[in-house]
């Protein structure tokens, strides 16, 4: 199994680090042709406007679409669940048009909702599909879901019932960082929907 990690910009070190522990080829992609032969995408946190506008100048935001939307598994942590989010409230201006997203994930986030660096914060999440333990989860600058569509699965919240992990099909997106833990246990999930696109029929 290749799982990319978009290295454009962001904590991309650290998601490709948890994938070797776990035994898992992770290529860093910069480029178009980096996507070949890869079986699902990891896309960091850090700053969705400025990954959003490198992946148009790369010439990658058209064709990543199409493929997710083609049926490639795809996980957005953070910054990566804004650029997957059909709905972006707030979307900064860049030259005066909206940032470039993805746009395949029916739900709506809110950018920054929870504040800045200096209001990071930590708290354990139940997440069924990860087991009974919970999860240590790190929330930085995240960003805040709005509005999830009829097709969109909630697989965690917090206390207050606020969604913070959600799967569409192959797509799966939190609005934390995982990768900054020493618990696997979210990218095995991802790696299992990975190994579930691999067995389905092509579309």
């Amino acid at each position: 199994m290749r799982i990319g990690v978009l290295a454009l910009q962001g904590d991309f070190r650290e998601h490709r680090q948890v994938l070797s522990r776990l035994g898992v080829e992770a290529p860093e992609v910069r480029r178009l042709a980096d996507l070949d032969g890869l079986d699902g995408l990891i896309i960091p946190g850090g700053e969705s406007t400025t990954i959003g506008k490198l992946l148009a100048l790369e010439g990658m935001l058209e064709p990543l679409r199409a493929r997710i939307a083609q049926g490639f598994p795809v996980y957005g942590t953070c910054a990566g669940m804004i650029l997957l989010a059909r709905e972006v409230v707030g979307r900064a201006l860049l030259e005066g048009e909206p940032q470039p997203t993805l746009g395949l994930l029916d739900i709506a986030v809110q950018r920054n909702a929870f504040g800045r660096q200096v209001d990071s914060f930590e708290a354990d999440l139940a997440i069924p599909v990860l087991g009974e333990r919970p999860f240590r989860a790190v929330f930085i600058r995240a960003p805040r879901i709005v509005r999830v569509g009829p097709a969109v699965e909630v697989l965690a919240t917090l206390p207050d019932g606020e969604p913070v992990a959600v799967r569409q099909n192959q797509i799966l997106a939190t609005a934390f960082h995982p990768e900054l833990t020493d618990d696997p246990r979210v990218h095995q999930y991802f790696l299992s929907l990975v190994e579930a696109a691999r067995r389905a029929p092509a579309r």
